[in-house]
């Protein structure tokens, strides 16, 4: 099975690095031709991937694997200002603790991403919950 992360299944010791926050779209896997929304809060990344499963989370080196692993590409990275990174922990936190539904547009990755952000104060979301559509800020 290729490498997806670690289950985020509690929240961490030390807050991640809210400061530091970053969109990143990568390419999708076989119909899903709008590719797949992860967080990034400095050094760590946190997506869903699977029909009802825990976040995962990886360090940049387990990026860099998922990527390989994957057969992915880097489609967009774009920096994301959040006012309020203690309201994106606590979201992560709460995401952490239970299983998401996956549920192709309506209850996505990009509505994963979009949770922590605007738990963070941060309006950034997209128009059709596709992550590769432009997302307005």
């Amino acid at each position: 099975m290729p490498y997806l992360g670690e289950h985020l299944r509690q929240c961490m010791a030390v807050p991640f690095d809210w400061k530091n926050t970053q969109l990143v779209v990568v390419s999708g896997w076989g119909p899903n031709f709008c590719g797949h929304a992860i967080a990034s809060a400095g050094n760590y990344y946190f997506h869903i991937d699977g029909l009802h499963d825990y976040p995962w989370y990886m360090g940049h080196a387990g990026y860099l694997r998922y990527m390989r692993e994957n057969d992915k590409r880097e489609l967009r990275r774009a920096r994301v200002h959040l006012p309020n990174p203690d309201g994106a922990q606590r979201r992560l936190d709460e995401l952490a603790a239970k299983r998401w539904r996956f549920g192709v547009l309506p209850h996505n990755c990009a509505a994963f991403v979009e949770e922590i952000f605007a738990a963070g104060g941060s309006r950034v979301s997209s128009w059709t919950n596709c992550p590769t559509v432009r997302w307005q800020g």
